[in-house]
């Protein structure tokens, strides 16, 4: 035991120095994770390091498949249901569109370079299959996993995650006999179809009255979620899912509980560490890995995967009538392959089907596309606007899918983002004044039934803006935390104010949200008018309510609406909240509801 502690502590300390210096270089983290296995590994193989190769040793493996528990659940966490019905036919449909050209153009590339029957499938399958893991935690810290692109992402991935299953499932059973196979993979489709819909009706009926009651204790709801997950893991594995299945599946029963905030910023720790070990154990497979002779192969396949999975997903969702910023970042996020195509090459090499030159190739065309893709997915709004007028093929002249709604396009303020920040500031304004662009679909749906003038997309695409009449606007909020997106804002701010100058049309000033005080800086260096820092302008907001007014009657109102605001449990509801102050006793008894 204390020498796996010993192993821990070197790993993670490796893991913490390479964060460190990659965070100083404006690397992703995963990429430091993903090197961490590759140096211990070389350690390994030179003697430096007393180190097994970490995929061999037990503890680390099951904290691996922990961190894939977690990860998984947290994505089933944030899948609202609404959501769902809003892009599951388009997930479902560019998944498998995707899954059938990727395959066959796979296999033509594997046959035109001399690989046999049996290996071409093997490689083209593995190329079919993107990473979950790798897009979640991308989408996570680029805070998008709302967006259009980011749900359709993770619903094409999970659907690609069921097919790959059933695969796996498929050729586990070959020894068994053909009917045997046949009739085992039927019913465990009949299995995973009991198990989501009884994860479904108990997030709609049972766990919203159960975490209500235990939620005044955090350790508590804490403790319930960690036995919830490991309940449903340990059950669905019995069936023969994965771990990935059943925390994607114990995370889906929790969505709809109000309370799934709180379980989701506990887990989250936990999650970062233990997926931690999974990257590292990737980083260090590549170096037990044999390449002779296949070099060309890994370069050729990995291009493939790079270049041509996003093409078939720009194909296909341009001709369903998609804009072409969103089926652009949705093809990045797919441009590497899944650790279902590693695990289904080693299981293809236990059936003596490929030998250990097939697996190692899709290994290294693993951890290639892993990290260009990273890259990629992070830099995704740089890639696009360098080859945006290319990309305009891939685009039908009317983007029927993401029309925007919006009759009257020319407002005096627009809201860029309607999270809790937008809310709020909307909550002050008069509604029709405003113009809201939000890429996030429950959202939009909200915003229809409430009244406001909307459009649905991405404020960085500039098609969005093509659409927008600015001659009226004077004020444009940015509620985005990102710096890329705030500059980007800016620089469509600067050109109005340059096109214009010399007109009636007002000065079209810029208010945009930072993290930190450095991102802040950066702001006010590039011409923002002013920049909203969470603890300064709360800081402010408090203090003129207390020095404006002696007797506190202000704080009591800002109390009650946000109560209201804090508490709502459908994103629906934001017409309500957003109304104005709480008069009517209609509003006074839903108050009392939560008090």
């Amino acid at each position: 035991m204390i020498s796996g502690i010993s192993e821990l502590a070197v790993v993670i300390t490796i893991a913490a120095f390479l964060g460190v210096l990659a965070k100083l270089f404006r690397q992703p983290l995963i990429l430091a994770y993903l090197a961490t296995g590759a140096l211990i590994g070389a350690g390994s193989k030179l003697e430096v390091l007393s180190i097994p190769q970490l995929g061999d040793g037990e503890m680390f493996q099951l904290f691996a498949d922990l961190g894939i528990m977690f990860l998984l659940f947290l994505v089933g966490l944030e899948v609202n249901y609404k959501s769902v019905r809003l892009v599951g036919k388009a997930s479902l449909a560019v998944g498998l569109l995707q899954i059938l050209f990727t395959f066959v153009i796979g296999y033509g590339i594997a046959s035109f370079l001399g690989f046999s029957v049996i290996e071409a499938v093997y490689i083209s399958i593995a190329l079919t299959f993107s990473s979950t893991i790798i897009v979640v935690k991308l989408l996570s810290e680029k805070k998008q996993i709302n967006s259009l692109y980011g749900r359709i992402s993770i619903g094409l991935l999970l659907v690609q995650d069921f097919v790959a299953i059933f695969i796996l499932m498929a050729l586990a059973g070959m020894q068994a006999g053909g009917v045997y196979v046949f009739s085992g993979v039927v019913l465990k489709i009949v299995i995973g179809v009991l198990l989501f819909a009884t994860m479904l009706w108990l997030g709609r009926s049972v766990f919203p009255y159960l975490f209500d009651k235990v939620a005044r204790s955090q350790e508590l709801l804490f403790l319930i979620s960690l036995a919830w997950v490991f309940l449903v893991v340990a059950v669905v594995y019995r069936f023969g899912f994965s771990l990935e299945i059943g925390g994607f599946l114990a995370g889906i029963a929790l969505a709809n509980a109000s309370e799934h905030y709180q379980i989701a910023s506990r887990v989250r720790s936990l999650r970062d560490f233990f997926i931690l070990i999974f990257f590292a154990i990737l980083g260090s497979s590549l170096l037990f890995s044999n390449l002779s002779g296949v070099v060309l192969a890994v370069v050729v396949f990995s291009l493939f995967v790079l270049i041509g999975n996003p093409l078939v997903v720009l194909v296909v969702m341009g001709l369903m009538g998609y804009r072409k910023h969103t089926s652009f970042l949705t093809g990045i996020t797919i441009a590497q392959i899944s650790e279902f195509s590693l695990v289904l090459a080693v299981l293809g090499m236990k059936l003596g089907h490929i030998n250990n030159t097939i697996v190692s190739l899709i290994t290294a065309v693993g951890i290639i596309t892993i990290t260009l893709s990273t890259y990629a997915v992070v830099h995704a709004n740089y890639l696009y606007r360098a080859g945006r007028r290319l990309l305009s093929v891939f685009e039908r002249r009317i983007a029927v899918r993401e029309l925007s709604f919006a009759r009257d396009v020319s407002k005096p303020i627009i809201i860029v983002g309607f999270g809790r920040t937008g809310q709020s500031v909307a909550m002050h304004l008069k509604k029709e004044d405003l113009l809201v662009i939000d890429f996030d679909p429950e959202i939009i749906h909200a915003l229809g039934k409430s009244g406001y003038v909307f459009m649905f997309g991405d404020a960085v695409d500039d098609g969005i803006f093509e659409q927008v009449d600015l001659s009226k606007t004077r004020l444009l909020i940015s509620t985005s935390p990102t710096l890329e997106d705030n500059m980007s804002l800016l620089e469509i701010v600067k050109r109005h104010n340059i096109e214009f100058r010399s007109t009636d049309a007002p000065l079209l000033k810029a208010i945009l949200r930072a993290e930190d005080d450095t991102i802040a800086d950066l702001l006010y260096k590039a011409g923002a008018d002013y920049v909203l820092l969470p603890h300064f302008t709360s800081g402010h907001y408090l203090g003129s309510i207390i020095a404006g007014d002696i007797e506190l009657k202000t704080l009591e109102s800002a109390r009650r609406r946000e109560i209201m605001m804090l508490r709502r449990k459908d994103t629906e509801s934001v017409s309500f909240v957003l109304e104005g102050p709480l008069h009517t006793k209609g509003e006074v008894k839903n108050l009392q509801k939560f008090m």
